[in-house]
């Protein structure tokens, strides 16, 4: 894993504050690699597809609220599955409402630190694995977590997504 020694990213240090108030105990690294999607993010950081909670922003059809799916790397998420617990048809949300909603892009969004609060599922897939990754705000800017950090980080509701 190369890391970027510069000091981190205005959106990276954003998320590295939000981490310490939480006390939980990890450090945001830049890599010079990206991160943008989950395979890139294995091979950067040397692990386990399956270990990186990937970030995936939807909304509904009708009320256009936001959803955010936390998911396993290797996960296909089913957006059915999610419409059910939803209540209402979902559709994938494009890049202005993905950063309207986050306050981050795409390839770099965190599970914490949105702009608005946003309901949020994750894949229970992700409870096997003690050590997972997560984005830091930039495509190339990643923090560990423990499962049970990650739910102590968000308030979420933990769900089947395939």
């Amino acid at each position: 894993m190369k890391i970027n020694e510069a000091s981190l990213s205005k959106s990276a240090q954003k998320i590295q504050d939000i981490l310490s108030t939480k006390n939980i105990k990890t450090t945001v690294v830049e890599l010079a690699a990206t991160t943008r999607t989950a395979q890139e993010a294995a091979d950067a950081i040397g692990c386990a597809v399956a270990q990186i909670l990937k970030s995936l922003v939807f909304q509904t059809k009708e009320t256009k609220e936001p959803i955010l799916v936390l998911a396993s790397g290797i996960n296909r998420v089913n957006e059915k599955l999610i419409a059910q617990h939803v209540g209402q048809k979902i559709e994938r949300a494009d890049a202005d409402f993905v950063r309207e909603v986050t306050g981050f892009a795409i390839g770099g969004i965190p599970p914490i630190g949105h702009a608005q609060k946003i309901k949020t599922f994750v894949d229970q897939d992700l409870f096997q694995y003690d050590q997972l990754w997560a984005a830091a705000g930039t495509p190339h800017a990643v923090f560990s977590l423990s499962n049970q950090d990650l739910k102590s980080l968000t308030d979420v509701i933990i769900i089947q997504v395939v």
